[in-house]
């Protein structure tokens, strides 16, 4: 698993689910013309990030040989001028329209990694090349 530079760059990380409430708080209750900055106050390094997901991985698939995957973290050159944090002031969207994220750091990883093991016919489609864009998780 490559990581750029030494995995110490930092990002504000936020849940999906929780990304997608704050886009439909501001369509429902933003002004119009204004910006709203979504964050999920979860800043971590890229490094602890992808350690966490190993260690998530190894509790639910350990590997055949029980190897912990952090033995494959290896890394590879950052691009030049690549900024070493990214932040971001949510405090408008949490102030303006009462939006806040319902999911931890910790709690949305996980529900992420939950749902890529439980989805894994569609990952095989993305990397195989075979899927084509339909929509996925609708109710019948």
């Amino acid at each position: 698993m490559p990581g750029y530079g030494d995995g110490r760059n930092v990002r504000d990380w936020l849940y999906v689910g929780d990304h997608c409430e704050a886009i439909r708080a501001v369509l429902e209750r933003g002004r119009v013309g204004e910006v709203y900055n979504v964050g999920g106050d979860a800043e971590r390094e890229n490094l602890t990030v992808v350690e966490r997901i190993c260690d998530l991985l190894d509790a639910r698939r350990p590997l055949p040989d029980g190897r912990g995957r952090r033995s494959l973290i290896t890394f590879v050159a950052d691009r030049p001028g690549h900024d070493r944090r990214y932040a971001i002031d949510a405090s408008k969207l949490q102030g303006e329209l009462g939006w806040a994220p319902t999911q931890s750091f910790e709690s949305g990883i996980a529900l992420t990694i939950d749902w890529y093991l439980a989805n894994q016919d569609w990952c095989a489609r993305i990397r195989d090349g075979s899927y084509r864009g339909e929509r996925l998780g609708l109710v019948a």
